[in-house]
């Protein structure tokens, strides 16, 4: 990056769009994870397609305490998007933040507000995994046709989903040191939340305890709208609930992170080497 792109806007308002081409850039320059959007997710989706047959399911929804007969194979297409979601929107955040950390310490010491970098990537995150949920879902179609509302439904907890992942992968990317302990965290992380939310492999799949992953919400969403056309928007609410304690724990580390240590040590030295104040 040339020395112009770092120099200080003239104003707050010409932070944030610089930061926000830079958030985004980061992320969608990632060739794997696009491969494994346009590749991985068909052939995940045909392959659980195959595997999980029609077999009915009972799946309990806890807003209504209402128990579904579905189609197993129906529902573990949603199963399928939710883990895709999880890996893929997870992956893509913790590599983009992890690379860029030391760019964004650059920023900051260029001048650059914490707060406009925090918004930036913030909204770099949301559109990304919007993005990445947006497609997941597209690409369910040919296999499944619920419905423009159960489709909706199932959209939104794909989205869902996907910005709970997303910010767990910017919590990762602050924290965690090396490549393969993220990726460990948020492949298994994101393949044992999803899977045991299915009754198919999971016999255990509509026990309460169940409530405590953040799968939860965006499932029960998904397949209450596009089972039972009812929208649970409480559940709905969980999923964003476990976005935002992910999302704003890794921004707090973040800024400690990007903070400009050459201000606070000339000041911390500034105010050592000045000689102390006498009465007259």
């Amino acid at each position: 990056m040339s020395a112009t792109d770092t120099r200080r806007p003239r104003s707050m308002y010409g932070q944030f769009p610089t930061a926000l081409r830079f958030g985004v850039r980061d992320q969608t320059r990632n060739r794997l994870a696009g491969l494994l959007l346009l590749l991985f997710v068909p052939a995940w989706y045909l392959l659980m397609d195959a595997m999980a047959g029609h077999t009915p399911l009972d799946f309990k929804l806890y807003a209504t305490g209402e128990v579904l007969h579905v189609d197993g194979g129906h529902l573990t297409l949603i199963s399928a998007g939710l883990n895709s979601v999880t890996m893929i929107a997870g992956f893509v955040v913790f590599d983009a933040v992890r690379k860029s950390l030391a760019f964004d310490r650059r920023l900051v010491f260029a001048g650059y507000r914490h707060g406009t970098l925090i918004g930036a990537k913030s909204l770099a995150i949301a559109t990304v995994a919007a993005a990445i949920a947006l497609y997941t879902a597209l690409a369910v179609l040919p296999f499944w046709r619920p419905g423009p509302a159960g489709w909706l439904a199932v959209c939104a907890g794909f989205t869902v989903i996907a910005l709970a992942y997303g910010a767990l992968g910017l919590l990762l990317g602050v924290l965690v040191r090396h490549d393969l302990e993220g990726f460990f965290l948020i492949i298994m992380g994101g393949l044992m939340d999803t899977f045991l939310q299915n009754p198919l492999g999971n016999p255990l799949a509509n026990k309460p305890i169940l409530r405590w992953f953040p799968s939860f919400g965006p499932m029960q969403f998904a397949v209450g709208g596009s089972f039972a056309r009812t929208a649970l928007w409480d559940h709905l609410a969980l999923g964003l609930a476990w976005a935002a304690a992910f999302g704003a724990l890794g921004l707090v580390i973040f800024r400690i992170r990007t903070r400009n240590r050459t201000h606070t040590t000339a000041a911390a030295y500034s105010r050592r080497s000045s000689p102390p104040l006498r009465r007259e």
